[in-house]
């Protein structure tokens, strides 16, 4: 992994590439384009540039296209070429040439490659392990957005924003986004469960599952364990548990059966048909005795049926680490902004999405092979000290400082931000910076500025 990091760099100062070519290579760009980038040919936002030009207005604190644009001119400049229009227009119309297909391919593959090249060491008892959850974002209040996707209900028009639901699959081994989706926040199958299954095709034999028990029906089981996977997931407060009940496996550790519900109106019959008429489940009693924390027992259900391959207190740490997808929704919503879009238009937007997404991946991949020479997991490692290490080493690729001199200083500065050790910290819900006391919006912002004019 160390090595073909080395290599991708050195390849990519060789070709002459913007800093963001050291971390996604031209090549890689172009095939992902296939025959639409040859419509760029003899522009200066070619698909690469662009696409690296978008990288940065994503990754970076101050996300104007004129900042974006400030920093081609100056690694043109820095390059030895003329420096191109200070005028953000022909930026703008690139990024809007940009095929969505394009750029969800660049997230797949980016996302995919770290975790392929994953020791077996950061895998869970061999397998890949899928940590999937779900958040929403927003984007500007526009027509466009609007009718793609709506604001709440309660909001009156002109005093909300649209807004978006977005499913993300992690790779629990290196943290990078395998999958996502975005969609309509409500609606018929607008939530979180049926925006994951149409990601369904990515599962692979023997992955597992490892979701909230937002997840936990029983055809989001039955369709996941249909592809070979398998599912770990908190059973829902609804449904009732009696240990005394089924096979026993071991104290607060049995068998059930799970039988078949009426077939929702979503699904077709052929595929109602083809799902078993029952499933056989394995319930965990997890008792949680750290203090401060609010939920003191929980029930996890899981289709790994083992008791002496998967022993339950493997399986009830596996879920513990579920927490993982918060924080790395917490790291794109917050430290990459990623919570409240700026296009105006939603096929804008969705690139947006996917950008912010490919760039989350690079990062990841930077801390990926930090973590692997320093002989530890990425989980370990902060998101936010890579992505400030990051900000400030990529322009020093094009100085004459030699390739391996420039890696090792990358890898010796993430390796520094090791996340605190804080073993079942916990903290109140309360917030100590006050709000400012400015009303809130009560109706469209037009109506305020006629009663100011008047």
């Amino acid at each position: 992994m160390d090595d073909a990091f080395r290599r991708a760099i050195a390849e990519a100062r060789e070709q002459g590439g913007l800093y963001f070519a050291a971390l996604l290579s031209e090549d890689r760009i172009t095939e992902a384009f296939g025959a639409a980038s040859e419509l760029w040919q003899g522009w200066i936002y070619t698909p690469a540039v662009t696409v690296w030009v978008f990288l940065s207005q994503c990754l970076y604190a101050d996300h104007s296209c004129r900042k974006a644009v400030a920093g081609l001119i100056a690694w043109r400049v820095a390059d030895g070429q003329d420096p191109c229009s200070a005028d953000t227009s022909a930026y703008c119309t690139a990024r809007d040439d940009l095929p969505e297909e394009a750029c969800r391919r660049l997230l797949l593959e980016t996302g995919h490659e770290t975790d392929e090249e994953a020791p077996d060491q950061w895998r869970w008892l061999g397998h890949r392990v899928l940590n999937v959850d779900g958040s929403t974002i927003t984007m500007p209040d526009t027509a466009e957005n609007q009718a793609e996707y709506p604001q709440v209900r309660g909001q009156k028009p002109g005093c909300g924003f649209p807004i978006a639901r977005i499913v993300v699959v992690f790779s629990l081994a290196v943290g990078t986004v395998l999958e996502a989706a975005i969609g309509k926040y409500e609606g018929k199958q607008t939530g979180e469960n049926s925006l994951f299954r149409t990601l369904h095709e990515m599962l692979q034999e023997d992955d597992v599952v490892l979701a909230d028990r937002y997840f936990s029906g029983w055809f989001d089981i039955a369709l996941v364990r249909q592809r070979g996977a398998h599912f770990v997931v908190r059973k829902h407060q609804l449904r009732p548990t009696d240990f005394r009940t089924g096979r026993r496996l071991g104290r607060d550790d049995h068998l059930v059966y799970w039988s078949k519900p009426s077939r929702p109106a979503w699904m077709s019959r052929e595929q109602y048909d083809s799902l078993p008429d029952s499933l056989t489940l394995r319930e965990i009693r997890v008792r949680v005795r750290q203090k401060g924390f609010r939920t003191k027992e929980l029930v996890v259900v899981t289709t790994l049926l083992d008791p002496d391959k998967y022993p339950a207190d493997e399986i009830a740490n596996l879920y513990r680490r579920r927490w993982q997808a918060e924080l790395n929704l917490r790291s794109l919503k917050i430290v990459l902004q990623m919570d409240h879009l700026r296009c105006k238009t939603p096929h804008r937007v969705r690139n947006e999405f996917y950008m912010h997404l490919i760039g989350y991946n690079l990062i990841r991949r930077v801390i990926a092979v930090t973590a692997f020479a320093s002989g530890v997991e990425p989980r370990t490692m902060r998101l936010k000290g890579a992505l400030q290490t990051l900000d400030k080493l990529l322009p020093g690729l094009s100085t004459r400082i030699s390739t391996e001199c420039w890696t090792a200083a990358l890898i010796s500065a993430i390796a520094t931000h090791i996340v605190g050790n804080r073993p079942d910290r916990y903290e109140p819900r309360v917030r100590k910076r006050r709000p400012k006391k400015y009303k809130l919006l009560r109706e469209p912002r037009k109506n305020y500025k006629r009663r100011m004019a008047a």
